[in-house]
């Protein structure tokens, strides 16, 4: 999953190199902290929240595979 978001955000960004994510696992529950650029935080969020709400709906349907609920917090 942290694979999958990193791959994702670095496609949208113009500072690739500028993305990190951190992964806090639990029993259940995965919380994948995006961070990128200020300059491309718009970039990941997307016009009304679109491009973040199709990032977390990848990311959950993923991390339901595993049998894991998973939540995105986008940082700048």
């Amino acid at each position: 999953m942290k694979d999958l978001l990193e791959y994702l955000a670095k496609s949208l960004v113009d500072n690739p190199n500028d993305v990190h994510v951190e992964m806090i696992e639990g029993e259940r529950s995965v919380i994948l902290q995006l961070k990128v650029n200020p300059v491309d935080i718009g970039k990941v969020i997307g016009k009304q929240g679109r491009i973040a709400q199709a990032l977390r709906t990848l990311i959950k349907a993923a991390a339901t595979k595993q049998g894991k609920n998973a939540i995105v917090e986008i940082l700048d």
